[in-house]
């Protein structure tokens, strides 16, 4: 199980460096399952994040021809989880119609339907490629409670 790294500043969040291979999607998982948890979250909630998670991992492993990606999710609001993937490919990745044999495809479609917002922001480094996911009310309150020190 990954042990996730909190950023010492601004919002909460964790974030690791891997290879870009196929076991960093694992990992990226775990690192996201784990957050997620710490802060409360479960359910079909954290299915949907590491499933966005494991789509916006692969497309950077699969596409951007880079050595190392750095995969950080971050909780800038109550209800708010920003997932984001950063590589040093200014390539951006291009939403492609999957015809209904295709094997690849479907990745950012999946994302664009799981998330309340994605995007890819280029920098002179490379890019970052993430979403934002909202949790339900119910969900956000319950983990609200739980981070509140006692």
């Amino acid at each position: 199980m990954t042990t996730p790294r909190p950023h010492a500043i601004g919002c909460p969040g964790y974030s690791e460096t891997w290879p870009s291979e196929p076991r960093t999607a694992r990992r990226s998982r775990e690192l996201v399952k784990a957050a997620l948890g710490a802060w409360g979250f479960d359910g079909e909630f954290i299915d949907q994040a590491v499933l966005v998670t494991s789509e916006l991992v692969t497309n950077a492993i699969l596409h951007s021809g880079c050595r190392l990606l750095r995969v950080t999710v971050e909780r800038p609001g109550p209800r708010l989880v920003r997932i984001s993937v950063e590589d040093t490919s200014r390539s951006k990745p291009v939403r492609r119609k999957a015809e209904p044999g295709d094997e690849q495809g479907r990745g950012l479609l999946l994302v664009s339907a799981s998330a309340v917002n994605w995007d890819i922001e280029l920098r002179d480094s490379g890019k970052t490629v993430f979403a934002e996911m909202a949790a339900p009310d119910s969900l956000a309150r319950t983990a609200a409670v739980q981070q509140r020190p006692s």
